[in-house]
């Protein structure tokens, strides 16, 4: 794939209307934190028909278990699943809309993509097919918000060996007991995937990694405010703390303990999915400071001509270019991976994460210099562009642990 496609150009256009007239004129209230993203989120969710086509595809999934559920039931080997050659080209139209917002206003991604991916995902992956009908669908239309609570004040890169947050059986359920930071669309989640570890008395390295769905309002169960951070402003994030918060046992995802490696590789199949998106996130970041640039360099005048003109800002022009290339073939490699059914590895989303977050980062650090006083003004919206794009580097994995998982795998060659 070396270009969008017709069709493809025609959604990324009607996105591109969309977010000049809905995004663009409330983006000072968005950064601000004083507007919430999630109702210009479902607007869009139901301007271009993706709720009603989530629901669709939810409906199809949970026929298609049941029907297999009944077979098993009788007796009778579950119906072989169709060959499929991919998504159908699925995959770019859930790309475009990340790249098109990514333009103006990032943090509406990763709010949109933590509530309807990662939290619908851990749930659709791994709970019953009574916990999918329960939770995932609300999620995956934004009816409600989800959030994915993992990190810890004491984890970040660490999440498994620093975990503290706990279950303890009681009764026909669990007491849940720790705090969560950092976490994604915490303030304002209806339903909140919750990772802990089993506490039966042993050393927390030994205890199983379960996961739970809270809802909100659940006693003992409090989330913050918004805490105040650097950058995506309009991706609330806030902390959870549980003091005893009782669960039933169908509260356990997939309602038992007995699940792969204590738990673990759900999670890891979670940042998989996280990681391979932030290529979009940045591509569109890249796009917006490159376009920025490229008419500031017209437009700003110095020692009597264009600064365009002047060798050392086409540089930085040129290198700009070069990063969109790189990841917008990264960005096409994921579509074409997706249209032929297969997936990308941990080590080559990290890799793919690793360079797409850093170029995304260098480009609006750059845009800022070539800015040069007006890049420092929020005024000028490669100021916001670049707080933004330093996240990437950060969450879903540091550079730093995309690394090791890259190192590894070439090593165990």
């Amino acid at each position: 794939m070396i270009e969008w496609n017709d069709e493809q150009l025609m959604v990324r256009d009607a996105m591109r209307k969309f977010v000049e007239r809905e995004i663009k004129p409330n983006l000072t209230e968005l950064e601000h934190g004083d507007m919430p993203p999630y109702d210009i989120l479902r607007k869009m969710l139901s301007e271009f028909g993706m709720d009603q086509m989530a629901r669709d595809r939810f409906k199809k999934r949970i026929e298609k278990e049941k029907a297999e559920a009944d077979a098993r039931e009788r007796g009778e080997e579950p119906p072989a699943p169709k060959e499929s050659g991919g998504d159908g080209g699925g995959g770019s139209m859930t790309l475009i809309p990340i790249i098109e917002l990514c333009r103006y206003c990032p943090g509406m991604v990763t709010a949109m993509g933590v509530s309807m991916g990662l939290t619908a995902t851990a749930i659709l992956s791994k709970g019953t097919l009574r916990q999918k009908e329960r939770w995932a669908e609300d999620l995956l239309t934004m009816d409600k918000i989800g959030a994915w609570a993992i990190t810890e004040p004491g984890s970040g890169s660490d999440a498994f060996g620093s975990m503290k947050a706990t279950a303890r059986r009681e009764g026909e359920g669990y007491l849940l007991n720790g705090s969560k930071t950092f976490i994604t669309n915490g303030p304002y989640a209806d339903t909140t995937v919750f990772i802990c570890k089993l506490d039966e008395g042993n050393p927390p390295e030994e205890r199983k990694v379960l996961t739970f769905v809270l809802d909100r309002g659940m006693e003992g169960f409090e989330q913050s405010k918004p805490l105040r951070k650097m950058g995506m402003h309009s991706s609330p994030t806030g902390e959870l703390y549980l003091n005893d918060v009782y669960v039933e046992s169908d509260r356990l995802l997939g309602e038992t303990e007995d699940v792969p490696s204590g738990g673990r590789e759900g999670a890891k199949a979670t940042f998989q999915q996280e990681r391979s998106g932030v290529a979009a996130m940045a591509l569109g970041i890249i796009e917006q400071c490159l376009d920025l640039s490229i008419q500031y360099a017209k437009d700003r005048v110095q020692f009597g001509k264009p600064i365009g003109e002047f060798q050392l800002i086409q540089e930085k022009l040129a290198r700009m270019e070069v990063a969109r290339l790189n990841v917008q073939n990264l960005v096409f490699r994921t579509v074409e991976l997706g249209e032929k059914g297969h997936a990308m590895t941990l080590a080559e989303a990290s890799a793919m994460k690793l360079y797409s977050a850093r170029a995304a980062t260098e480009v609006a650090m750059e845009a800022v210099q070539l800015f040069g006083g007006n890049g420092y003004m929020s005024e000028f919206q490669v100021e916001q562009l670049a707080r933004d794009a330093k996240v990437l580097q950060i969450y879903a994995g540091t550079d730093e642990i995309q690394i090791t998982h890259i190192a590894k795998d070439l090593l165990r060659r």
